[in-house]
């Protein structure tokens, strides 16, 4: 799975943009959260939106260069967990989607 945090008005687009092009099988949109982090010596807040990427680990290179395509951020948020586990048939069908 990958993490991507992004403008409120801009993740859902961006999201629907990396299920399009089949970087991920799915992609899910938190509803508005609050982001509290250090940028260039000062502490900000930004409202954002969390994307939940359901992707494979040999399209991570692709979705990397993708995203500083199309994210307006100069650094964007861009994390990955392994899915070690999960329901056969779920898995399944994210190897299909992502052939």
């Amino acid at each position: 799975m990958a993490f991507v945090s992004a403008p409120v008005s801009e993740a859902e687009g961006i999201a629907r943009e990396i299920v399009r092009r089949k970087l991920a099988a799915c992609a899910q949109v938190t509803s508005p959260l609050s982001s509290i982090y250090w940028w260039k010596g000062k502490m900000e807040t930004e409202p954002e939106r969390l994307i939940i990427l359901k992707t494979r680990r040999t399209l991570l290179p692709d979705l990397k260069s993708f995203l500083r395509q199309i994210h307006p951020y100069e650094l964007p948020e861009l994390t990955f967990v392994p899915i070690t586990d999960g329901s056969n048939e779920y898995l399944a069908w994210m190897a299909e989607v992502l052939e």
